[in-house]
């Protein structure tokens, strides 16, 4: 394997091991701060770095095409994701939320297959509704026949990202892989200033040394970093093997919920969370076809009628 390659591979890694100690942080974060502070917050100082990164570098601004695109990696990635799980945290444990988010690299490939112009094959329709039926079971087992209003945020924030990952891995092919992320926290901070300037108090100031290293982790290396080094990561190993790697994610999350939270973790939840990315690996390299080649193939049909 090529230096290159084995470079991409480690950043990668880096990546998904960051993105894992999100909703850790999160949890830990969320009860001192709320979910808006936390939520939104994380966006306002993650903008700070990324001004300064951008003036240092040069950056071009978007074109007006790019922006519309960057609105919806922005309001996916930098709106609804933080803050619909920063309000799930409230109330769920991380490894539930691991579970859930298992979900993300399905409806990541899902919208980009449609973004595409690709008509998802039955082979992948049917292993997303087994991983759905998973993690519908495990919230329902979870909340005593029922799903919870947390668990709807999860699935939400699930199919949020997923959107704005496809359009933002899209957009990254012109405008550069950690741009895509750069640009979207500068479009949408300026909108969340004035909201959690609202929510802050001064009993905030009190809170412990691990809230605000946890808020901090947030907004420095869970909002900005960690985009750095997987989008890194994908451009130097290649997409497809980089991406495996997303996989380890929530047995990693589940891994950190106990220990740095004590969380206990059930039987259930590792199978369940194994059903899940197992539907998820086998859903993602689902055959696929394209919408063009459709047509033709009904065309030929019809002639040889």
């Amino acid at each position: 394997m090529a230096r290159t390659e084995k470079l991409g591979l480690f950043l990668g890694l880096v990546g998904v091991i960051c993105f894992s100690l999100t909703l850790p942080s999160t949890s830990i974060a969320v009860a001192y701060f709320g979910s808006t502070v936390v939520g939104l917050g994380r966006t306002v100082v993650a903008a700070i770095l990324v001004a300064v990164v951008l003036v240092v570098r040069k950056e071009k601004l978007p074109s007006l095409r790019q922006f519309k695109s960057l609105l919806i990696v922005a309001v996916g990635a930098v709106l609804g994701f933080p803050l619909l799980t920063s309000w799930a945290m409230e109330s769920l444990p991380v490894s539930h939320g691991a579970v859930e988010l298992a979900l993300l690299p399905l409806a990541t490939t899902g919208f980009a297959m449609l973004r595409g112009g690709e008509i998802p094959s039955l082979k992948f329709w049917i292993s997303s509704i087994i991983g759905s039926l998973a993690v519908i079971v495990y919230a329902l087992h979870l909340g005593f026949g029922q799903l919870q209003f947390a668990d709807l945020a999860l699935l939400a924030a699930v199919i949020i990202l997923g959107l704005s990952y496809a359009e933002g891995g899209i957009l990254a092919k012109e405008l550069g892989s950690w741009q895509v992320i750069a640009w979207a926290i500068m479009i949408g901070a300026p909108f969340f200033i004035i909201p959690v300037g609202l929510h802050v108090t001064a009993e905030m100031l009190q809170a412990p040394i691990q809230a605000w290293i946890s808020f901090m982790y947030l907004a420095v290396v869970s909002q900005f970093l960690a985009y750095v080094a997987w989008y890194s990561g994908m451009a130097m190993g290649g997409i497809a093997r980089v991406s495996q790697i997303q996989y380890l994610q929530p047995f990693l999350m589940i891994l950190f919920a106990t220990v740095f939270l004590d969380e206990s973790i059930t039987w259930f939840t590792l199978v369940i969370a194994v059903i899940v990315v197992f539907s998820v690996i086998v859903g993602k390299n689902a055959p696929v076809s394209k919408k063009e080649d459709v047509a033709v193939k009904n065309q030929q049909q019809v002639r040889w009628k």
